[in-house]
């Protein structure tokens, strides 16, 4: 693997970083379709095998597409260490499970995508893990939950669907006094939006499959961290469970991240501009976009965002019928629950992304019946205002 200057910009270490090349000297990465490698001697396996001699043994432990994405990802995110998995999901559940036991204690924000919050309530509680959920601006709420018995704290900032903001530093000291591990999932802020190693917390969480890819072709996850605890807490729990990337969609990853800094540039554009619309339009009851001073965070959002970010929420008046008589006249919007593509999509989280955590707990952290999740993509502006201006019209 090529030693990538420390002094390159992020925009470089997209393109370059962690590369491997073959004999051939290729300057797009190659792709190894391998699940098993060969040794030259019994001598060599036996010390790949006890860590005394670096290379790959086999592709649910790491391969070449695998390293090289790993690393562009550490670069990126300023981390000591990455892990890829097969999914966002993955990453989170590997995230937590690698480090937690039998009477433990979890705190976290109240708004999560539904499967974070199906693992909290529901599958970590099966192994005597408690947890308590807490309101993302609430400090004196995250002071109570955070005891010594918290071994993580996990936040997602900005939040799905709702776009609430938690801010990451003040939360990180309070981990600091307890030796709490704090767990950013940083999906919606992106890796340039965002940095929240910088900010105090201890993992970075991503699911790949959104921006990162941007594209909307593979599934996948990060976990982000000091060098120690990805390799001595975290890879051997991957290892041993098998949540591994394929080869290929990782080598499409590689691919995806050359050009995130100007997608992810395109797609703010294109979200300030309708978050403009939105607001104050007499049709909507609510919105939410933390580049906007009328979000309730916007302080917080200034302090540790770049920008506003790709994603837009906002309630429409007329509750569901209204949501979804918007969502079918829009003709360059498509209706899907995925994020992050270079494609604009609309989502309606109560019914669908959202939709397993029941109504009452729905109503509980603000996800309405009339709330729309909008993933603004990089089509052209002109294109995205007139479709989202002449669809109000018809609600």
């Amino acid at each position: 693997m090529k030693k990538n200057p420390k002094n390159w910009r992020p925009a470089t270490h997209l393109v370059r970083g962690g590369r491997l090349t073959s004999q051939f000297g290729e300057t797009s990465e190659a792709l190894f379709l391998n699940s098993a490698y060969s040794y030259a001697s019994a001598e060599e396996a036996e010390a790949l095998f006890a860590g005394k001699k670096p290379g790959f043994k086999y592709g649910r432990y790491s391969h070449p597409n695998l390293a090289m994405l790993e690393e562009r990802l550490s670069l990126m995110e300023g981390a000591e260490a990455c892990v890829v998995t097969a999914s966002g999901m993955a990453a989170v559940f590997a995230g937590l499970m690698c480090q937690l036991r039998t009477g433990d204690h979890v705190a976290a924000s109240s708004v999560l995508f539904s499967s974070c919050h199906y693992i909290i309530t529901q599958i970590l509680p099966r192994f005597g893990i408690g947890y308590t959920l807490v309101e993302g601006d609430d400090m004196a709420g995250w002071r109570k939950a955070i005891t010594r018995k918290t071994r993580c704290v996990f936040i997602e900032t900005p939040a799905n669907p709702t776009l609430e903001l938690v801010d990451i530093t003040a939360v990180a000291a309070l981990c600091k006094k307890t030796g709490t591990q704090l767990i950013i999932d940083n999906v919606f802020a992106t890796p340039l939006l965002q940095h929240p190693l910088e900010l105090g917390a201890d993992m970075v969480i991503y699911s790949t499959t959104k921006h990162i890819d941007g594209q909307g072709r593979t599934l996948g996850g990060a976990i982000l961290g000091k060098r120690k605890f990805i390799d001595d807490t975290v890879m051997p729990f991957v290892r041993h469970t098998g949540p591994h990337m394929s080869p290929f969609n990782a080598w499409l990853l590689l691919k995806s991240l050359e050009t995130l800094e100007l997608r992810v540039a395109k797609h703010c554009d294109n979200a300030e501009a309708l978050a403009a619309i939105l607001d104050k339009h007499p049709k909507v009851s609510r919105l939410s976009y933390p580049g906007l001073k009328s979000h309730p965070h916007h302080a917080v959002a200034r302090k540790q965002m770049k920008r506003g970010g790709p994603m837009i929420a906002f309630e429409l008046k007329g509750g569901k019928a209204a949501a979804f008589k918007f969502m079918n006249a829009l003709t360059v919007f498509d209706i899907s629950n995925n994020l992050g593509n270079a494609k604009s999509i609309v989502t309606h989280p109560a019914s669908t992304t959202h939709a397993s955590m029941g109504a009452a707990e729905l109503k509980r952290i603000g996800i309405g019946d009339g709330l729309i999740r909008l993933s603004v993509g990089i089509e052209d502006v002109e294109d995205l205002r007139k479709d989202v201006i002449e669809e109000l019209k018809m609600v």
